[in-house]
Protein backbone atom coordinates (compact mmCIF):
# COMPACT_ATOMS: atom_id res chain seq x y z
CA UNK A 1 0.00 0.00 0.00
CA UNK A 2 1.67 3.13 -1.04
CA UNK A 3 2.38 5.69 2.02
CA UNK A 4 0.68 9.43 1.91
CA UNK A 5 3.78 11.45 1.63
CA UNK A 6 2.14 14.82 1.72
CA UNK A 7 3.21 17.06 4.10
CA UNK A 8 0.41 17.83 6.52
CA UNK A 9 1.26 21.36 6.72
CA UNK A 10 1.25 21.69 2.83
CA UNK A 11 -2.57 19.84 2.93
CA UNK A 12 -3.65 22.62 5.34
CA UNK A 13 -2.79 24.98 2.46
CA UNK A 14 -5.71 23.75 0.39
CA UNK A 15 -8.76 25.95 1.33
CA UNK A 16 -11.91 24.24 1.60
CA UNK A 17 -13.91 22.88 -0.88
CA UNK A 18 -16.25 19.75 -1.83
CA UNK A 19 -16.30 19.95 -5.62
CA UNK A 20 -18.52 16.37 -5.05
CA UNK A 21 -21.15 18.76 -3.64
CA UNK A 22 -20.06 21.60 -6.34
CA UNK A 23 -20.87 18.85 -8.95
CA UNK A 24 -24.24 17.62 -7.05
CA UNK A 25 -25.83 21.08 -6.62
CA UNK A 26 -25.29 21.70 -10.34
CA UNK A 27 -26.55 18.31 -11.64
CA UNK A 28 -29.16 18.74 -9.67
CA UNK A 29 -30.24 22.26 -11.19
CA UNK A 30 -29.78 20.37 -14.64
CA UNK A 31 -32.23 17.72 -14.00
CA UNK A 32 -35.05 20.32 -12.21
CA UNK A 33 -35.78 23.58 -13.23
CA UNK A 34 -37.18 24.16 -9.90
CA UNK A 35 -33.94 23.81 -8.23
CA UNK A 36 -32.08 26.77 -9.77
CA UNK A 37 -33.95 29.37 -7.59
CA UNK A 38 -33.78 27.45 -4.49
CA UNK A 39 -29.55 27.22 -4.90
CA UNK A 40 -29.87 31.12 -6.06
CA UNK A 41 -30.82 32.13 -2.20
CA UNK A 42 -27.30 30.28 -0.94
CA UNK A 43 -24.71 30.73 -4.19
CA UNK A 44 -23.43 33.26 -6.11
CA UNK A 45 -20.91 32.18 -9.12
CA UNK A 46 -17.65 33.01 -6.91
CA UNK A 47 -18.27 30.64 -4.24
CA UNK A 48 -17.75 27.88 -6.70
CA UNK A 49 -13.94 26.27 -5.84
CA UNK A 50 -14.06 24.70 -9.48
CA UNK A 51 -14.08 27.77 -12.09
CA UNK A 52 -15.25 25.52 -14.49
CA UNK A 53 -18.38 24.93 -12.07
CA UNK A 54 -18.54 28.16 -11.54
CA UNK A 55 -18.98 29.33 -14.74
CA UNK A 56 -21.76 26.31 -15.20
CA UNK A 57 -23.30 27.77 -12.96
CA UNK A 58 -23.17 31.53 -13.99
CA UNK A 59 -24.88 29.85 -17.48
CA UNK A 60 -27.56 28.40 -15.34
CA UNK A 61 -28.62 31.56 -13.78
CA UNK A 62 -28.20 33.83 -17.33
CA UNK A 63 -30.73 30.99 -18.79
CA UNK A 64 -33.34 31.35 -15.34
CA UNK A 65 -32.76 35.13 -15.23
CA UNK A 66 -34.17 35.22 -19.50
CA UNK A 67 -37.50 34.31 -18.61
CA UNK A 68 -37.30 31.50 -16.39
CA UNK A 69 -35.70 29.07 -19.32
CA UNK A 70 -35.11 25.81 -18.46
CA UNK A 71 -31.20 25.06 -17.70
CA UNK A 72 -30.57 21.40 -19.34
CA UNK A 73 -27.34 19.93 -20.90
CA UNK A 74 -28.22 21.10 -24.36
CA UNK A 75 -29.27 24.62 -23.44
CA UNK A 76 -26.48 24.97 -21.02
CA UNK A 77 -23.78 24.17 -23.58
CA UNK A 78 -25.51 26.20 -26.04
CA UNK A 79 -25.01 29.01 -23.72
CA UNK A 80 -21.82 28.28 -22.89
CA UNK A 81 -20.72 27.73 -26.57
CA UNK A 82 -22.17 31.11 -27.46
CA UNK A 83 -20.51 32.89 -24.38
CA UNK A 84 -17.04 31.33 -25.32
CA UNK A 85 -16.76 29.57 -22.35
CA UNK A 86 -17.63 25.95 -23.62
CA UNK A 87 -13.96 24.48 -23.22
CA UNK A 88 -13.26 26.40 -19.64
CA UNK A 89 -16.41 25.20 -18.52
CA UNK A 90 -15.09 21.55 -18.89
CA UNK A 91 -16.55 20.89 -22.32
CA UNK A 92 -19.71 19.34 -23.56
CA UNK A 93 -18.91 15.68 -21.90
CA UNK A 94 -18.15 16.82 -18.58
CA UNK A 95 -21.53 18.91 -18.20
CA UNK A 96 -23.29 15.83 -19.73
CA UNK A 97 -21.54 13.67 -16.76
CA UNK A 98 -23.49 16.07 -13.62
CA UNK A 99 -26.74 14.72 -13.99
CA UNK A 100 -25.13 11.49 -13.31
CA UNK A 101 -24.26 12.24 -10.15
CA UNK A 102 -27.44 12.83 -8.55
CA UNK A 103 -30.57 10.60 -9.20
CA UNK A 104 -32.89 13.53 -7.87
CA UNK A 105 -32.88 17.12 -6.81
CA UNK A 106 -34.69 16.62 -3.95
CA UNK A 107 -31.14 17.29 -1.93
CA UNK A 108 -30.61 20.91 -3.91
CA UNK A 109 -30.34 23.11 -0.54
CA UNK A 110 -28.01 20.80 1.82
CA UNK A 111 -25.58 20.66 -1.61
CA UNK A 112 -26.04 24.54 -1.86
CA UNK A 113 -25.42 24.83 2.04
CA UNK A 114 -22.29 22.33 2.06
CA UNK A 115 -21.12 24.71 -1.18
CA UNK A 116 -22.07 28.20 0.43
CA UNK A 117 -20.23 26.84 3.91
CA UNK A 118 -16.93 26.19 1.95
CA UNK A 119 -17.27 29.49 0.31
CA UNK A 120 -17.19 31.43 3.71
CA UNK A 121 -14.86 29.22 5.23
CA UNK A 122 -12.32 30.49 1.99
CA UNK A 123 -13.31 33.98 2.63
CA UNK A 124 -12.37 34.02 5.84
CA UNK A 125 -9.40 32.79 5.42
CA UNK A 126 -8.91 35.46 2.62
CA UNK A 127 -10.05 38.38 5.59
CA UNK A 128 -7.60 37.06 7.83
CA UNK A 129 -4.67 37.14 5.34
CA UNK A 130 -6.03 40.76 4.10
CA UNK A 131 -6.25 42.01 8.21
CA UNK A 132 -2.50 40.36 8.78
CA UNK A 133 -1.44 42.15 5.92
CA UNK A 134 -3.38 45.24 6.76
CA UNK A 135 -1.58 44.74 10.46
CA UNK A 136 2.13 44.68 9.01
CA UNK A 137 1.57 48.61 7.34
CA UNK A 138 2.30 50.76 9.92
CA UNK A 139 1.39 53.86 8.47
CA UNK A 140 -2.28 53.13 8.93
CA UNK A 141 -3.72 54.15 12.32
CA UNK A 142 -4.27 50.94 14.60
CA UNK A 143 -8.13 52.50 14.66
CA UNK A 144 -8.67 52.27 11.10
CA UNK A 145 -7.15 49.12 10.81
CA UNK A 146 -9.74 47.67 13.53
CA UNK A 147 -12.25 49.24 11.67
CA UNK A 148 -11.21 47.98 8.50
CA UNK A 149 -11.02 44.61 10.04
CA UNK A 150 -14.48 44.34 11.59
CA UNK A 151 -15.59 45.77 8.36
CA UNK A 152 -14.27 42.20 6.67
CA UNK A 153 -15.76 40.15 9.58
CA UNK A 154 -19.38 41.70 9.28
CA UNK A 155 -19.28 41.78 5.53
CA UNK A 156 -19.00 37.69 5.70
CA UNK A 157 -21.93 37.54 8.45
CA UNK A 158 -23.92 39.71 5.87
CA UNK A 159 -22.65 37.20 3.01
CA UNK A 160 -24.44 33.93 5.22
CA UNK A 161 -27.61 35.57 5.75
CA UNK A 162 -30.25 33.81 2.81
CA UNK A 163 -33.49 35.06 1.16
CA UNK A 164 -36.20 32.63 1.50
CA UNK A 165 -39.87 32.55 1.31
CA UNK A 166 -42.09 31.10 4.09
CA UNK A 167 -45.95 29.92 3.91
CA UNK A 168 -48.73 31.04 6.10
CA UNK A 169 -48.55 27.58 7.76
CA UNK A 170 -45.23 28.71 9.36
CA UNK A 171 -45.92 32.06 9.97
CA UNK A 172 -49.03 32.59 11.55
CA UNK A 173 -48.27 30.19 14.33
CA UNK A 174 -45.42 32.86 15.39
CA UNK A 175 -47.64 35.40 15.15
CA UNK A 176 -50.30 33.89 17.38
CA UNK A 177 -47.04 33.45 19.75
CA UNK A 178 -45.89 36.52 19.26
CA UNK A 179 -49.56 37.66 20.22
CA UNK A 180 -49.62 35.82 23.15
CA UNK A 181 -46.52 37.02 24.54
CA UNK A 182 -47.99 40.88 24.14
CA UNK A 183 -51.10 39.59 26.32
CA UNK A 184 -49.54 38.33 28.55
CA UNK A 185 -47.06 41.21 29.30
CA UNK A 186 -50.19 43.71 29.01
CA UNK A 187 -47.68 45.86 26.17
CA UNK A 188 -49.10 47.08 23.07
CA UNK A 189 -45.59 48.03 21.85
CA UNK A 190 -43.49 46.07 19.52
CA UNK A 191 -40.17 47.91 20.25
CA UNK A 192 -38.44 49.61 22.86
CA UNK A 193 -41.24 51.50 24.74
CA UNK A 194 -39.88 55.68 25.21
CA UNK A 195 -41.58 55.78 28.30
CA UNK A 196 -43.91 58.75 26.59
CA UNK A 197 -47.24 56.96 26.45
CA UNK A 198 -48.79 58.69 23.84
CA UNK A 199 -45.47 58.97 21.81
CA UNK A 200 -45.20 55.16 22.13
CA UNK A 201 -48.52 54.86 20.86
CA UNK A 202 -47.82 56.50 17.51
CA UNK A 203 -44.27 54.63 17.20
CA UNK A 204 -45.53 51.25 18.99
CA UNK A 205 -41.98 51.87 20.17
CA UNK A 206 -38.84 52.29 18.75
CA UNK A 207 -38.14 49.68 16.36
CA UNK A 208 -35.23 47.51 15.60
CA UNK A 209 -32.54 48.70 13.15
CA UNK A 210 -34.23 52.25 12.32
CA UNK A 211 -32.84 55.30 12.79
CA UNK A 212 -34.49 57.75 14.77
CA UNK A 213 -33.25 61.22 14.79
CA UNK A 214 -35.05 63.90 17.20
CA UNK A 215 -34.16 67.86 16.25
CA UNK A 216 -34.50 71.45 17.75
CA UNK A 217 -32.77 74.73 18.25
CA UNK A 218 -30.78 74.57 21.48
CA UNK A 219 -31.33 74.50 25.14
CA UNK A 220 -34.82 73.32 23.99
CA UNK A 221 -34.25 69.89 25.68
CA UNK A 222 -32.37 67.53 22.96
CA UNK A 223 -30.21 65.87 25.43
CA UNK A 224 -32.42 66.19 28.51
CA UNK A 225 -35.80 64.31 26.50
CA UNK A 226 -32.90 61.58 25.31
CA UNK A 227 -31.87 61.01 28.43
CA UNK A 228 -35.32 60.27 29.87
CA UNK A 229 -36.11 57.68 27.10
CA UNK A 230 -32.63 56.22 28.54
CA UNK A 231 -33.53 56.52 31.34
CA UNK A 232 -37.26 54.62 31.18
CA UNK A 233 -35.51 52.09 28.96
CA UNK A 234 -32.78 50.87 31.11
CA UNK A 235 -33.51 52.51 34.88
CA UNK A 236 -37.20 51.95 34.87
CA UNK A 237 -37.48 48.70 32.37
CA UNK A 238 -33.90 47.27 32.86
CA UNK A 239 -32.86 47.08 28.97
CA UNK A 240 -29.42 47.62 28.45
CA UNK A 241 -28.58 51.06 26.49
CA UNK A 242 -25.99 53.08 25.45
CA UNK A 243 -25.94 56.69 25.66
CA UNK A 244 -22.75 58.51 23.55
CA UNK A 245 -22.46 62.18 24.84
CA UNK A 246 -20.02 63.75 22.65
CA UNK A 247 -21.05 67.18 24.33
CA UNK A 248 -21.70 67.07 27.92
CA UNK A 249 -19.37 64.57 30.04
CA UNK A 250 -20.72 61.14 31.19
CA UNK A 251 -20.49 62.58 35.04
CA UNK A 252 -22.62 65.83 34.06
CA UNK A 253 -24.64 63.00 32.00
CA UNK A 254 -25.02 60.96 35.35
CA UNK A 255 -25.68 64.35 37.23
CA UNK A 256 -29.10 64.77 35.31
CA UNK A 257 -29.82 61.95 35.37
CA UNK A 258 -29.99 62.28 39.16
CA UNK A 259 -32.13 65.35 39.41
CA UNK A 260 -34.63 63.93 37.08
CA UNK A 261 -34.88 60.82 39.06
CA UNK A 262 -34.37 61.87 42.81
CA UNK A 263 -36.45 65.55 41.48
CA UNK A 264 -34.14 67.52 42.98
CA UNK A 265 -33.17 71.54 41.50
CA UNK A 266 -30.45 70.54 38.69
CA UNK A 267 -28.58 73.75 39.44
CA UNK A 268 -28.60 73.04 43.73
CA UNK A 269 -26.83 69.75 42.42
CA UNK A 270 -24.15 71.64 40.14
CA UNK A 271 -24.39 74.29 42.84
CA UNK A 272 -23.80 72.17 46.33
CA UNK A 273 -26.59 73.79 47.60
CA UNK A 274 -28.92 71.08 48.38
CA UNK A 275 -31.17 70.83 51.09
CA UNK A 276 -30.90 68.23 53.99
CA UNK A 277 -34.24 66.81 53.09
CA UNK A 278 -32.76 66.03 49.52
CA UNK A 279 -30.02 64.01 50.31
CA UNK A 280 -32.74 61.00 51.21
CA UNK A 281 -34.12 61.11 47.31
CA UNK A 282 -30.63 61.90 46.08
CA UNK A 283 -29.32 58.62 47.40
CA UNK A 284 -32.51 56.17 46.12
CA UNK A 285 -32.29 57.75 43.12
CA UNK A 286 -28.54 57.41 42.55
CA UNK A 287 -29.07 53.64 44.24
CA UNK A 288 -31.17 52.90 41.46
CA UNK A 289 -29.13 54.22 38.69
CA UNK A 290 -26.14 52.46 39.94
CA UNK A 291 -28.02 49.39 38.94
CA UNK A 292 -29.27 50.18 35.87
CA UNK A 293 -27.80 48.46 32.82
CA UNK A 294 -26.90 52.33 30.79
CA UNK A 295 -23.80 52.73 29.37
CA UNK A 296 -22.56 56.09 28.61
CA UNK A 297 -19.39 56.96 26.19
CA UNK A 298 -17.98 60.11 26.57
CA UNK A 299 -15.68 61.02 23.99
CA UNK A 300 -15.86 64.71 22.78
CA UNK A 301 -14.66 65.20 18.74
CA UNK A 302 -15.73 61.50 18.00
CA UNK A 303 -14.66 60.01 14.76
CA UNK A 304 -17.22 58.03 12.71
CA UNK A 305 -14.86 54.49 12.74
CA UNK A 306 -14.72 54.85 16.84
CA UNK A 307 -18.35 55.38 17.24
CA UNK A 308 -18.65 52.01 15.11
CA UNK A 309 -16.11 50.07 16.90
CA UNK A 310 -17.55 51.20 20.41
CA UNK A 311 -21.09 50.33 19.25
CA UNK A 312 -20.48 46.91 18.31
CA UNK A 313 -18.53 46.39 21.39
CA UNK A 314 -21.09 47.32 23.26
CA UNK A 315 -23.68 45.36 21.38
CA UNK A 316 -21.56 42.17 21.38
CA UNK A 317 -20.50 42.25 25.23
CA UNK A 318 -23.04 43.82 27.15
CA UNK A 319 -26.13 42.87 24.50
CA UNK A 320 -27.15 46.93 24.06
CA UNK A 321 -30.70 47.22 22.81
CA UNK A 322 -31.01 51.05 21.71
CA UNK A 323 -27.87 53.57 20.76
CA UNK A 324 -28.53 57.15 21.77
CA UNK A 325 -26.08 60.00 19.97
CA UNK A 326 -26.01 63.35 21.52
CA UNK A 327 -25.36 64.53 19.05
CA UNK A 328 -24.73 63.86 15.15
CA UNK A 329 -23.51 67.10 14.37
CA UNK A 330 -20.43 66.52 15.97
CA UNK A 331 -19.07 63.22 14.74
CA UNK A 332 -15.86 63.71 12.60
CA UNK A 333 -14.76 61.91 9.82
CA UNK A 334 -11.24 60.79 9.11
CA UNK A 335 -10.64 62.65 5.76
CA UNK A 336 -11.92 66.32 7.27
CA UNK A 337 -11.17 67.78 4.06
CA UNK A 338 -14.66 66.49 2.47
CA UNK A 339 -17.04 69.09 2.80
CA UNK A 340 -19.53 69.11 5.88
CA UNK A 341 -22.33 68.05 3.72
CA UNK A 342 -20.83 65.33 2.21
CA UNK A 343 -19.69 63.97 6.35
CA UNK A 344 -22.83 64.35 7.36
CA UNK A 345 -24.18 62.28 4.31
CA UNK A 346 -21.83 59.82 5.16
CA UNK A 347 -22.33 59.59 8.94
CA UNK A 348 -26.07 59.43 8.79
CA UNK A 349 -25.89 56.64 6.06
CA UNK A 350 -23.50 54.70 8.65
CA UNK A 351 -25.68 55.57 11.19
CA UNK A 352 -28.49 53.73 9.28
CA UNK A 353 -26.25 51.21 8.20
CA UNK A 354 -24.79 50.39 11.81
CA UNK A 355 -28.92 50.45 13.23
CA UNK A 356 -29.64 47.44 10.59
CA UNK A 357 -26.30 45.85 11.06
CA UNK A 358 -26.78 45.87 14.74
CA UNK A 359 -30.57 45.02 14.47
CA UNK A 360 -31.71 47.45 17.18
CA UNK A 361 -32.97 51.72 17.32
CA UNK A 362 -30.03 54.27 16.80
CA UNK A 363 -31.56 57.42 18.03
CA UNK A 364 -29.44 60.70 17.02
CA UNK A 365 -29.89 63.86 18.03
CA UNK A 366 -29.79 66.93 15.34
CA UNK A 367 -29.39 70.49 15.75
CA UNK A 368 -31.78 71.89 13.16
CA UNK A 369 -31.43 75.76 11.44
CA UNK A 370 -31.00 79.02 12.59
CA UNK A 371 -34.06 80.22 10.40
CA UNK A 372 -36.16 77.59 12.30
CA UNK A 373 -36.26 79.24 15.30
CA UNK A 374 -39.60 80.83 16.82
CA UNK A 375 -41.24 78.53 13.58
CA UNK A 376 -42.64 75.06 13.86
CA UNK A 377 -39.67 73.17 12.48
CA UNK A 378 -40.29 70.73 9.26
CA UNK A 379 -37.79 68.12 7.48
CA UNK A 380 -36.28 70.81 5.45
CA UNK A 381 -34.76 72.46 9.30
CA UNK A 382 -32.14 69.62 9.57
CA UNK A 383 -28.85 71.13 9.13
CA UNK A 384 -25.97 69.97 6.96
CA UNK A 385 -27.81 67.57 4.34
CA UNK A 386 -31.17 66.29 2.94
CA UNK A 387 -29.51 63.07 3.34
CA UNK A 388 -30.10 62.75 7.46
CA UNK A 389 -33.90 63.71 6.40
CA UNK A 390 -33.83 60.42 3.58
CA UNK A 391 -32.26 58.18 6.32
CA UNK A 392 -33.91 58.06 9.23
CA UNK A 393 -37.08 55.97 9.53
CA UNK A 394 -38.12 58.55 11.93
CA UNK A 395 -37.65 62.23 12.64
CA UNK A 396 -39.15 64.35 15.95
CA UNK A 397 -38.72 68.04 16.46
CA UNK A 398 -38.93 69.33 20.17
CA UNK A 399 -40.49 72.71 19.56
CA UNK A 400 -41.73 75.32 21.70
CA UNK A 401 -41.85 79.22 22.15
CA UNK A 402 -38.94 81.35 23.91
CA UNK A 403 -41.50 83.41 25.25
CA UNK A 404 -42.99 80.78 27.47
CA UNK A 405 -39.32 80.46 29.31
CA UNK A 406 -39.28 83.97 30.68
CA UNK A 407 -42.00 85.97 31.40
CA UNK A 408 -39.68 89.50 32.92
CA UNK A 409 -40.70 89.99 36.54
CA UNK A 410 -42.25 86.51 36.87
CA UNK A 411 -41.02 83.51 38.23
CA UNK A 412 -39.99 81.10 35.92
CA UNK A 413 -43.16 78.60 35.36
CA UNK A 414 -42.81 74.71 37.17
CA UNK A 415 -43.88 73.19 33.74
CA UNK A 416 -43.45 74.58 30.14
CA UNK A 417 -45.68 73.19 27.47
CA UNK A 418 -43.31 71.45 24.31
CA UNK A 419 -44.85 70.12 21.21
CA UNK A 420 -43.20 67.04 20.21
CA UNK A 421 -43.76 66.83 16.45
CA UNK A 422 -43.28 63.24 14.41
CA UNK A 423 -42.54 64.52 11.27
CA UNK A 424 -41.85 61.34 9.14
CA UNK A 425 -42.40 58.15 10.11
CA UNK A 426 -41.91 55.42 7.23
CA UNK A 427 -43.80 52.63 8.98
CA UNK A 428 -46.24 54.57 10.87
CA UNK A 429 -48.57 58.13 11.30
CA UNK A 430 -46.83 61.60 11.86
CA UNK A 431 -49.03 64.07 14.09
CA UNK A 432 -47.51 66.08 17.17
CA UNK A 433 -47.17 64.93 21.11
CA UNK A 434 -47.89 67.07 23.70
CA UNK A 435 -45.27 67.02 26.78
CA UNK A 436 -44.21 69.17 30.20
CA UNK A 437 -40.73 70.38 29.50
CA UNK A 438 -39.36 70.78 33.75
CA UNK A 439 -36.84 72.68 33.70
CA UNK A 440 -36.14 72.59 37.38
CA UNK A 441 -35.62 68.94 36.96
CA UNK A 442 -34.03 68.88 32.86
CA UNK A 443 -36.97 66.32 33.07
CA UNK A 444 -40.06 65.84 30.22
CA UNK A 445 -42.93 64.34 31.56
CA UNK A 446 -46.54 63.42 29.48
CA UNK A 447 -48.94 66.54 30.27
CA UNK A 448 -51.48 63.77 30.95
CA UNK A 449 -49.26 63.16 33.56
Amino acid sequence: MPRNTASPSIKDKIPPHNEDAERAALGAMLLDSEATPAAQQYLRPEDFYSTANGRVYKAILALYDDGGKKADIITVRDALLQAGDLEAAGGEAYIASLTDVVPTSANIEYYAQIVQDCALRRALIHAASKISAYSYDISEDSSILLEKAQQLIFDLTDRKRTLNFRSVHETVPEAIDRIEKLFHSKSAFTGVPSGFEELDRMTSGFQNAEMIVIGARPSIGKTAFALNIAANVSVQNRRPAAFFTLEMTDVALATRLISSEAHVDSNSLKTGFVKQSDFHRILDAAGRIYDAPLYTVDMPNMKLLDLRTQARRLRSMKQIEIIFIDYLGLISMEDNRMPRFEQVSEISRSLKGLARELNIPVVALSQIGRPSEGARPNLASLRDSGAVEQDADVVMFLHRERKQEVQTGEPAPEVIETELIIAKQRNGPVGTVTLGFRPKYTEFVSMAK
